[in-house]
């Protein structure tokens, strides 16, 4: 089993699991992400394997000393928070559609902000002016946000609102973001299922055969790597070499990982 996708603590296991582990098993509390931007770890306290945003899905597996054991419901990805960024489910309406965004004490732009929100968040706007949306604890523009299950129709075009970003292993907002992040943040925003990590990435959608044409949106996979294609001379990434999103050249970019010891291209697919 991958203990990414096993809702195992060690100890403690969702029902789904009975009879493939031994466990104390419970059926889980539902909630959400409490925090603007959380660490989701391998361990409590351990290395990061993903980051998760307000207000996203969850299911509390165990409580255990300040940290809490989850299932994350956008991609099954399991692992540990501290346990105050896990609060209450939310009835979310909306998202930031925006690279990030701000709360507001006051619907007024000279307001000091309350605090940074990232893309992705979900938030429950309760009205809307058209200009400002009045959600719990304050306001957010209005122009930043999207429906819930309105679908955007590029996921390349999403992936560049993190151009220029910072490359932040495991990171998933615009203040830090790695391949896999970046390529998962597209297409979950055009309602496509996506995994949380590149080599199950490698496993969605279709392959496209070695020499045939690439189109926008299809996805190049290395060792531990994914891009984005952008046209068929360009594609864009989160990588380590430049340190930040960008884009680069096809082939540049092939002849360069290979020659920096990444290897070959192995997968080409289409989501």
């Amino acid at each position: 089993m991958d203990r990414r996708l096993t809702p195992f603590s060690g100890r403690v296991a969702l029902e789904c699991l009975r009879g493939a582990v031994e466990a104390e098993f419970v059926s889980g509390e539902a909630g959400a992400v409490a925090v603007a931007l959380a660490d989701l770890c391998a361990t409590p306290d351990g290395a990061r394997d993903r980051q998760v945003v307000l207000g996203e899905p969850l299911v509390v597996v165990e409580r255990r000393d300040g940290h809490c054991f989850v299932q994350m419901g956008k991609d099954g990805y399991c692992g540990w928070l501290a346990a105050g960024a896990a609060g209450p489910a939310v009835a979310a309406t909306h998202r930031v559609a925006a690279g990030a965004t701000h709360l507001y004490p006051e619907a007024r732009v000279q307001a000091r902000e309350v605090m940074a929100l990232p893309f992705g968040a979900r938030l429950a706007v309760a009205e809307s002016d058209g200009k400002w949306a009045r959600v719990a604890g304050g306001f957010v523009p209005a122009m930043h946000l999207r429906a819930l299950g309105d679908a955007e129709g590029d996921p390349v075009a999403v992936a560049e609102r993190f151009l220029g970003s910072p490359y932040l292993w495991g990171g998933n907002s615009r203040d830090g973001i790695d391949c896999s992040g970046l390529v998962q943040g597209a297409l979950l925003a055009c309602g496509r299922d996506c995994p949380g990590d590149s080599d199950q990435q490698a496993r969605i959608g279709e392959e496209v055969p070695e020499g045939a044409a690439l189109r926008r949106g299809d996805l190049l996979f290395w060792k531990g790597h994914v891009a984005m294609v952008v046209d068929g001379a360009t594609i864009l990434h989160a990588n380590g070499h430049s340190m930040d999103v960008r884009h680069e050249g096809m082939a540049e970019a092939i002849a360069r990982i290979a020659e920096q010891g990444g290897g070959p291209v192995t997968a080409r697919r289409r989501v």
